[in-house]
């Protein structure tokens, strides 16, 4: 597998080692092994630097010199997860992939997640290598045993994939794609139940690029993501496989980039999941792995290793990692494109906005009004009441309930709702009874008031809202504090953080298109100023003004063209360079622009996940942006966090808040996805 096929490029790490010779090798790993203790480091350097195809002619040799078999020799001297690492190089991908799922099925209980890896993500020719090599080492028959193991549609869909016979031709009928939309839309959405096998059939045979222009086409037929059709759909390992077989043909890489960051994230590290993807993937694509790992998860996959393992163990996974991202800071070329593709598939403009909180059918203000004076009447509060009424209308709703509120009993809404709840509660609560302008004006308001300020949500705030919202919220803020939002700007923040602030604040982005010329001369201009371009022109405090104009005031379809020229120019992707180039709340402000351009819902759903993960929960952020998008885009929020994350919003707030302030957080959030 070290050298690639004519016309394609190598995107392994591992390369064929030069001037090889099997005969000395093996005779340095005997060498390695003989006598008392073992010299681990010779071990992991000489086979981490050989192919796999080496690495065979290596094991004929020892068996030739020696009479041994040397994987056998490598088992008895090495112990462990390094001496996993080490043997599951030594074996043949297919052997390798054989040897997998033999131990995913065998004993008690099965190891469903390593069968969807393997299955979803193999070309035909590796699924059948798989079944061969699985006949060759076990005298058994791989389909069989995984019948015998499984269950239902899961089973079904594994059986189909094991054929190896995905369309793999090119060449897009059309009329094919727009009839399996409609067959997949009426197999799941529009019908009582599901029809599964109609799933399984477009999935599971169906050439990859085919499957794109589908998953291209549905989204924008039914307004929604595959993925979240597939969410709603199905369940339980079959619901897990199909995902990973939507993510495998939307891109391999970035199955396999999610995968290691989740075998490393959080306590503990999935030693099995980690070794076998480093070993399967390192003659491939794991320099895409490499790159879509430090796009999505802003971080390098060796720095990661490298504090999540140890010993020789960590040593050899580095090894096969091959390379530092960070350390180096550029881009590959093809997946800088992937870098950019992730997000632009996803981009705002191809999807509707959703909100989760909608207006009531059969409003009744009076009766609202009444509700909520009854709850509130006498000794003690009814939350529930409060809770259900308040989240469950629109704001314009609620303001014409303070209005009859006020109307019937003379009193002001807001003023009894402080006075019944308190904490985070009353803050959620009265944050929904505000006028949307008002309650931004008054978020900046406490951003800017006594010692220190809040930079965060200034930035989260001014950096996110259209023309027309920042608008209201500069009447709003006059209105409310006597004081122009410009006025108070100034007076809190200072230098290039203030002009940027004020520039957003003016609510001045253009709102047309795209213009290609102009777009290439905005990223010479960032190329210049984030310093990597190759012929610098123009004093620095000109050009970085002219950076400031082009994120606070070029349009966002127009923006999103620039971010692919700089990628196009400079094999970098923009908020990445923003990140390694400029420091303090500089960079945070440009660095969120640049995030809600790509993608507004994700960057609000790593908002919300940021406010609760780790010890301590953020419940100012958490309550700001559950309140301030329930009627905007907090439904793709959601979806943007399953698909993050994998976990939903609704676990999240489940697992991060308690009592009243988790009954109305989770009303907001409209669902369990």
């Amino acid at each position: 597998m070290a050298n690639p096929a004519q016309g394609a490029k190598y995107r392994g790490s591992i390369h064929d080692f030069p001037d090889f010779d099997p005969s000395q090798d093996a005779e340095a790993l005997y060498t390695a092994m003989k006598g008392f203790g073992s010299d681990k480091e010779a071990i992991l350097e000489l086979i981490t630097s050989r192919s796999n195809k080496q690495r065979q002619e290596i094991c004929l040799s020892y068996k030739s010199l020696y009479g041994k078999d040397l994987i056998a020799d490598l088992k008895y001297e090495l112990t462990g997860k390094f001496e996993r690492l080490i043997v599951g190089l030594m074996r043949p991908l297919a052997y390798s992939d054989a040897k997998e799922i033999k131990d995913a099925i065998s004993g008690i209980g099965t190891d469903e997640k390593c069968l969807i890896e393997i299955l979803a993500s193999r070309t035909n020719e590796q699924i059948h290598q798989l079944v061969a090599a699985y006949k060759d080492a076990y005298e058994r028959d791989l389909e069989s045993d995984i019948i015998g193991d499984t269950s239902g549609h899961f089973q079904k869909m594994l059986v189909v994939l094991l054929q190896g016979t995905r369309e793999e031709d090119n060449v897009v009928s059309e009329d094919l794609v727009q009839q399996d939309v409609q067959d997949l839309f009426e197999a799941g959405e529009l019908k009582w139940g599901t029809d599964e096998a109609q799933f399984i059939f477009i999935l599971g045979n169906r050439s990859k690029q085919h499957l794109r222009l589908v998953f291209d086409e549905y989204l924008k037929t039914t307004g929604k993501p595959i993925e979240a059709s597939i969410r709603a759909e199905l369940s339980g390992d079959f619901e897990k496989l199909m995902l990973a077989v939507v993510k495998c043909v939307r891109s391999t890489p970035e199955y396999f980039a999610e995968r290691l960051f989740k075998a490393m994230k959080g306590l503990g590290t999935r030693d099995n999941t980690l070794i076998r993807i480093m070993v399967t993937r390192s003659e491939l694509d794991m320099l895409d792995i490499r790159e879509i790992f430090r796009t999505k998860y802003e971080k390098s996959l060796y720095s990661m290793i490298k504090n999540d393992t140890s010993g020789e163990y960590k040593k050899a996974l580095l090894k096969l990692c091959g390379g530092d991202d960070d350390a180096a800071g550029q881009f590959f070329p093809e997946a800088a494109q992937v870098a950019y593709q992730m997000w632009e598939l996803s981009a705002v403009s191809r999807v509707e906005l959703k909100g989760t909180v909608r207006p009531a059918g059969d409003f009744n203000p009076d009766a609202d009004a009444k509700a909520l004076r009854k709850a509130m009447k006498g000794l003690g509060t009814d939350e529930d009441t409060i809770i259900d009424i308040i989240t469950h209308r629109s704001n314009a709703q609620r303001q014409q309930i303070r209005q009859t509120f006020k109307s019937h009993f003379g009193r002001d809404l807001m003023a009894d709702l402080k006075s019944e709840i308190s904490g985070d509660l009353a803050r959620l609560i009265l944050g929904l009874m505000m006028p949307p302008a008002h309650y931004d004006a008054k978020q900046l308001k406490k951003a800017m008031e006594g010692a220190g300020t809040d930079e965060k949500a200034l930035i989260e705030i001014l950096a996110t809202r259209n023309n027309d919202e920042i608008r209201a919220i500069n009447e709003a803020y006059k209105e409310d504090y006597h004081k122009s939002l410009e006025d108070a700007l100034s007076s809190d923040t200072s230098g290039h953080f203030k002009r940027i602030l004020i520039s957003l604040a003016t609510g001045n982005r253009e709102e047309g298109g795209e213009d290609r010329d102009q777009a290439r001369e905005d990223a010479q201009v960032a190329a210049e100023i984030l310093e990597i371009a190759d012929t610098p022109s123009g004093d620095k405090t000109s050009l970085e003004t002219r950076f400031m104009t082009i994120l606070c005031t070029r349009s966002y379809p127009h923006l999103r063209r620039v971010f692919q020229e700089f990628i196009k120019m400079t094999n970098y992707d923009v908020e990445h360079i923003i990140k390694k180039e400029m420091s303090g709340d500089v960079r945070d402000a440009f660095v969120a622009i640049v995030q809600s351009v790509k993608n507004k819902p994700l960057f609000f759903a790593d908002k919300l996940y940021k406010s609760m993960k780790g010890a301590g929960t953020d419940e100012k952020t958490l309550t700001r942006v559950m309140v301030s998008r329930s009627e905007i885009d907090l439904f793709n929020i959601r979806q943007e966090f399953i698909e993050k994350y994998d976990k939903s919003l609704h676990q999240a707030i489940e697992g991060d808040t308690s009592g009243d302030f988790l009954k109305a957080l989770l009303a907001l959030c409209g669902g369990e996805d």
